[in-house]
């Protein structure tokens, strides 16, 4: 079974930010995502880039040097994903990065979609008809 786990804006912000509160909240899934990677279990781990840019990651910045350890991959925002997103920030009213994310959530060839969140309600109106597991930062 193919999986992805993504991240959102707060997610990202408490990865890079040792002192934020959920720092170890966030860290802890992503250990247990590796894990499953190494018992041949493998899981997708993706930031869109939107979200990324909204939570201020630069991968050249010494400050999110651990963050840059992690296997965490780029959503890249396309001209497919731009125009869902698009669609769905229409649709919704959902910030760029929130629409993003939607837009992956909608166009992911994986059976099984989690995202790391801290507003489930946002990712319930961006993910349309799709499963997705959310798990609250």
């Amino acid at each position: 079974m193919s999986s992805v786990v993504l991240l959102d804006n707060e997610a990202v912000q408490a990865l890079g930010i040792v002192e934020h509160p959920k720092h170890r909240r966030v860290l802890s899934h992503i250990q247990v995502v590796a894990q499953r990677n190494r018992r041949a279990s493998p899981v997708d781990i993706r930031v869109p880039a939107a979200v990324r840019v909204e939570a201020g990651w630069d991968r050249t910045s010494a400050s999110w040097a651990l963050a840059n350890r992690l296997r965490i991959g780029d959503g890249l925002l396309d001209a497919g994903h731009a125009d869902k997103a698009a669609s769905i920030r229409e649709r919704t009213g959902v910030s760029v990065a929130d629409a993003h994310l939607g837009a992956m959530i909608q166009l992911a060839n994986a059976e099984q979609i989690t995202v790391l969140t801290s507003d489930p309600t946002d990712v319930r109106a961006v993910a349309g008809d799709r499963r997705v597991k959310i798990v609250v930062i």
